[in-house]
């Protein structure tokens, strides 16, 4: 234990040392974090952290023994609710501290940052005793509040939802208006109302939401957050709130409250905690009201490294020496939400730098990258992704993002600057890489121009990531392996892993996403049957004879490391019929 009496103290070793004497992380690898925190202003642990080098369990011990503190895994105990009481929901949540337990005239609590003497002041002064501190991982303590003091003080939106269940409000009473057949023009600044939309967003990030989805049906109102690419249902709202909800996410998104029959596209600016939140929000009217889609874009998102994407050791070397390269087209394929906005950003954080220009040209910008001048599509004024980049060769950059290759246009026009000596990123909606180039020429794209300009393609899917608190090691069967494509040689050498379920993942099992890829290079083979206009299936034959690691494999890859699961790749990549493992 640690009495803090306003002088805090440390140990002799810092946590990095410790770290790197137990063997958790390599000297490179706290270089490249302490680069990477300086530049984007976190501590060097949130940064070792995000960067997987180590886990926030491993961190937080090496932190407790720097400080000679103890380290707390909030899994394994239980916090009886007269300690909660005594420390109000806002402070816990304000300063990220939990209650632990009453000691004599003491206080113990558990923290993320043990030289947070300002907070420490606070809780004496509110509490008139000495506090005695232990530590966590900032996450596992957030958790951690919103399950004890969604008993005790603080509100969820499920909870929420069933007040308004038991209660028979009535929002369109108090119109002055009075509903029209969807009940819109209601008071839409009713304090309840304007509650429950702020915690459906709040509980939605707490959760590491990427989408919120409100739907309507005839008989009720569907509530589903999108979490590491699967849908999971909430409790639903009465479909009597429909209206009032809509009409604050309206407000809020600045939109005409009044359309209802038109789709409608805004954005939401929220702070939640210390995250800072773009929402983008869509309308689309239906048969049953209209449907509301928000999408959380998380800043932190975009300050992943190259190394950080999941790729194999000999796929990002390869990357990383194509993405150096003065000229040509780099194509990232995949369908929706598969994290091709990621890769290309991820690539232009690592290329940027006062010595280069780089223009973006997007619909819409979804991140805001510092240095980077990045162009918005407006198709109502005609300014679309080939007449941007016909104006952006006259801004003289050395590397051009395109959006997206949607029609011949813009891919001829963005062929076009990179062979004039200009580096071209872009994305294009195909199944695998192969099939980019015969895309190109199906839009109408010259054989001959898609061979010279292309340099590389990148497929790429997303898996869930085993949840490391509760992964145990399991053996498939033979059947499965044999189905799987696995051998029994790289079996015996692989260590499978599936998560039990716990309160870390929701009970799912898994928790965060990587990548699984597919990189191909435009080797003089590849380059001759471009030109021929040969079809995607003798391209694919040929890129897997010259050593094309496919989605599907790269994804049994990290199967057998124990990082997702057979179920996961099958979810999202096809065994393929052309190679064998």
């Amino acid at each position: 234990m640690q009495w803090i009496d306003g002088e805090g103290r440390s140990g002799m070793a810092k946590f990095t040392e410790i770290l790197m004497r137990q063997g958790s992380i390599s000297p490179d690898q706290l270089e490249e974090a302490e680069s990477m925190a300086s530049g984007s202003g976190t501590s060097v642990s949130d940064a070792l952290i995000r960067m997987g080098y180590a886990t926030g369990d491993e961190v937080m011990q090496a932190i407790a023994a720097e400080h000679h503190l103890d380290f707390i895994n909030l899994d394994e105990i239980t916090i009886p609710p007269a300690v909660i009481e005594l420390v109000p929901e806002s402070v816990a949540r304000e300063n990220v501290i939990l209650p632990m337990a009453e000691e004599e005239d003491s206080l113990r609590v558990i923290v993320s940052d043990p030289l947070d003497l300002d907070a420490f002041d606070k809780l004496r002064f509110i509490l008139n005793r000495k506090i005695d501190v232990a530590v966590a991982p900032r996450e596992n303590i957030l958790q951690a509040i919103n399950t004890y003091y969604g008993a005790v003080e603080g509100e969820s939106a499920d909870s929420m939802l069933q007040d308004f269940t038991d209660t028979a409000i009535d929002f369109t009473e108090t119109d002055p208006l009075q509903a029209t057949d969807e009940g819109e023009n209601v008071d839409e600044t009713s304090a309840p109302i304007v509650r429950l939309a702020h915690l459906i967003i709040n509980e939605a990030v707490q959760l590491r939401a990427s989408d919120i989805h409100i739907e309507p049906f005839e008989d009720r109102v569907r509530i589903r957050y999108r979490i590491d690419g699967v849908l999971v249902e909430r409790d639903s709202p009465p479909r009597r709130l429909l209206a009032a909800l809509l009409s604050r996410l309206k407000i809020m998104a600045h939109m005409d409250i009044a359309e209802r029959r038109r789709t409608q596209d805004g954005r939401i600016k929220v702070t939640v905690g210390e995250k800072e939140l773009d929402m983008r929000v869509s309308m689309l009217p239906t048969n049953h009201g209209q449907s509301c889609v928000m999408r959380l874009l998380d800043k932190d998102n975009i300050k992943i490294g190259v190394r950080q994407l999941g790729l194999s050791e000999k796929a990002f070397q390869t990357f990383f020496n194509l993405i150096k390269r003065p000229n040509g087209i780099f194509l990232v394929t995949g369908p929706t939400g598969s994290g091709k906005t990621t890769t290309l950003y991820a690539a232009l954080n690592e290329l940027n730098s006062p010595g280069r220009k780089i223009i973006t040209a997007e619909d819409p910008v979804e991140y805001y990258l510092p240095g980077i001048n990045q162009v918005e599509v407006k198709h109502n004024i005609g300014l679309d992704f080939a007449r941007i980049i016909r104006a952006v060769l006259r801004q003289a950059p050395n590397i051009i993002l395109v959006g997206e290759m949607r029609d011949s246009e813009t891919a001829e026009m963005g062929i076009q600057a990179s062979l004039t000596g200009h580096l071209v990123f872009s994305t294009l909606h195909t199944n695998d890489a192969p099939s980019a180039i015969t895309r190109l020429v199906d839009m109408g794209v010259a054989n001959y121009l898609v061979a010279s300009s292309i340099m590389a393609v990148l497929a790429q899917r997303l898996v869930r990531v085993v949840c490391t608190k509760c992964k145990a090691p399991f053996s498939p069967s033979k059947t499965v392996l044999d189905s799987a494509g696995i051998s029994p040689e790289r079996a015996k050498n692989a260590t499978f892993f599936k998560g039990k379920g716990c309160g870390n993942c929701q009970q799912s099992g898994y928790r965060g996403r990587i990548g699984i890829y597919e990189l191909m290079q435009m080797t003089p083979k590849i380059r001759q049957l471009a030109f021929e206009n040969a079809s995607t299936q003798d391209i694919r034959r040929t890129a897997i004879k010259e050593g094309l690691e496919t989605l599907y494999w790269d994804g049994i890859d990290k199967v057998c490391k124990g990082m997702t699961t057979l179920d996961e790749v099958y979810r999202v990549a096809k065994k393929d019929s052309e190679a064998t493992d």
